[in-house]
């Protein structure tokens, strides 16, 4: 059954509030998250959550131009000196969380530099905040440590950095191959900082590598979607994760349509998106590449500890301006404004902007949509951590899901088929709780 036949999909999914461009990337809505800048959430003063597996995120909102696509908290034009005064508020941050019961002497499992453009640090920069974070943190028994590129960003010397500091995993916001389009969408590098990026990476030593593409970008057209996946799968990263292109409100896309009156007709529609991102995964998995989950195609040895970790309620402990955290079944998040930020930091604040405690129901209801982004759940897993039949609990979304053909059901596994997962979050919104759904419309 092919993303293109199956109108079925399409015939039960039209009618659905959620529908076209609706990512779930966590659960409840952040639209349900409330306001906690005069509160510490309670989660931080339990020590309930202490045996789950623990992460830390940290935030780097720089980059060397904003993409006209994107849509997160970034800034441009900053000097080395504003850059080092962030890092030592973030290094500031991490001081006041260990003092917290929640996190007080717990050993990470694994570490993940998001952004913004990690790499838009210098080697000097990233060895002085990974010193300050060795000086608080064990940071010994990691079971990955994930850094975040721009191609154009990347030196010798600072791949070199990042090898000795123990990164072991590269993802390289590649988006596409073709210059014109890159430059088009407002994207800092081009086609040969990609490939003098990715040959000075291997001759560094590093053994795992993603290549992040976008399906969707303007410009883009059947055959120079084709010719990126070539690309791709010439360099031979361990693995390639698709993103389908979003254009909410506070991109630079959508805010030029409005003030233009200029619609957004110029961009791939969604239908087109799905083909293209299907086609790109057959043609990976010809290739020895295998589906890891809705986005993901990968080979060998490729691991996702931080992926797979949070998916399953590990707990987070994001740092930096406007990250994301979990801790406990508690969500919060941080200041959204770096001036903000750093200044309750300085203060000696934590500077949770908002947090939301879920109940054990939305503890269960996230651990489900985020593991079916993998295509499979396992019964007993659930049963044993969370004392509950997800076959009973979830009894309608998923015989919806079978009765269409996109799922497998028997007493120990659920298994969504391939068509399912490369549109999976059109039917996560199926598992919501009826109220995350009606407050939305």
């Amino acid at each position: 059954m092919s993303l293109e036949t199956d109108q079925n999909l399409g015939d039960a999914l039209a009618a659905d509030r959620y529908g076209e461009g609706y990512f779930v990337s966590n659960y409840p809505p952040f639209s349900y998250w409330t306001d906690a800048a005069a509160t510490r959430p309670a989660s931080l003063g339990s020590t309930e959550s202490r045996t789950r597996p623990l992460g830390i995120y940290v935030h780097i909102p720089f980059c060397r131009k904003r993409c006209h696509f994107c849509y997160f908290r970034v800034y441009t034009g900053y000097n080395a000196q504003m850059v080092e005064d962030y890092l030592g508020a973030v290094a500031d941050e991490i001081a006041l969380l260990i003092q917290q019961p929640a996190l007080a002497n717990r050993v990470p499992d694994f570490l993940y530099f998001g952004g913004g453009t990690p790499s838009y640090l210098s080697a000097r920069q990233f060895e002085g905040f990974m010193g300050a974070l060795q000086s608080v943190l064990d940071l010994t028994s990691l079971k990955e440590f994930t850094f975040e590129c721009e191609p154009g960003t990347l030196s010798r010397g600072k791949l070199e950095s990042l090898l000795a500091a123990g990164v072991g995993r590269l993802s390289l916001g590649v988006e596409h191959f073709d210059s014109t389009i890159l430059d088009g969408n407002g994207r800092a590098h081009n086609e040969d900082d990609i490939y003098e990026a990715y040959q000075m990476a291997r001759a560094v030593g590093f053994q795992q590598i993603n290549i992040d593409l976008i399906a969707g970008l303007a410009g883009d057209t059947d055959s120079s979607w084709d010719d990126a996946v070539r690309r791709t799968l010439e360099l031979q990263p361990e693995s390639v994760t698709i993103y389908q292109l979003e254009l909410p409100y506070n991109t630079t896309f959508h805010r030029e349509s409005r003030e233009s009156g200029r619609d957004l007709g110029e961009f791939p529609d969604w239908p087109t998106k799905r083909r293209w991102t299907d086609r790109a995964f057959e043609r990976m998995e010809s290739a020895g590449y295998y589906l890891a989950s809705g986005y993901t195609a990968a080979r060998g040895a490729a691991t996702f500890v931080y992926r797979d970790a949070l998916w399953e309620g590990a707990d987070l402990m994001g740092v930096g301006v406007s990250a994301f955290s979990k801790i406990g079944d508690t969500h919060y998040q941080n200041d959204k404004h770096i001036d903000g930020y750093t200044t309750r930091v300085r203060a000696g604040v934590l500077p949770i902007m908002r947090s939301y405690e879920m109940t054990a129901d939305e503890a269960l209801i996230r651990e489900v949509i985020l593991q079916l982004k993998r295509g499979r759940l396992d019964r007993a897993a659930f049963r044993r951590n969370h004392g509950v039949d997800i076959g009973e609990r979830f009894e309608e979304p998923l015989q919806r899901l079978c009765h269409h053909g996109w799922a497998q059901m028997d007493d120990t596994t659920i298994q969504l088929s391939r068509t399912a997962l490369l549109q999976v979050d059109r039917v996560l919104p199926w598992f919501f709780r009826p109220e995350h759904i009606q407050g939305e419309q």
